[in-house]
């Protein structure tokens, strides 16, 4: 209870005085802020970090590309299961005729691609 009372106090606080500061003051700010903003230092360094940055992800967007080769969402979509891989190859087979009826055996007896 003791830290909403501080809290709200020095809401209250804050309030008063940026109320008597007024526009003017407002103003004053913006206008230091846009100053610092249109530095050619900022800028700079602005751009640096702007290019830092870009690298950084552009090497990240490699490496997840690298360990997912996967390019759309319908690619990954369009991957067979598991289960159709085994259909196909056990149908193959049985083309093939190298294992005709090889299927595997269920507990009950049945046969099953």
């Amino acid at each position: 209870m003791r830290y909403r009372i501080t809290f709200v106090a020095g809401l209250a606080i804050g309030y008063v005085l940026g109320a008597k500061a007024g526009r003017a003051r407002y103003e004053q700010l913006a206008r230091t802020a846009r100053r610092v903003a249109d530095s050619p230092v900022v800028q700079e360094v602005a751009g640096l970090v702007g290019a830092q940055v870009g690298n950084a992800g552009r090497t990240v967007y490699d490496k997840t590309v690298n360990k997912m080769p996967i390019t759309s969402l319908r690619d990954f979509l369009a991957r067979p299961t598991d289960e159709e891989i085994e259909l196909v190859e056990w149908e193959t087979r049985v083309s093939n005729g190298t294992q005709p009826g090889s299927g595997r055996s269920d507990d009950d007896g049945t046969d099953r691609p």
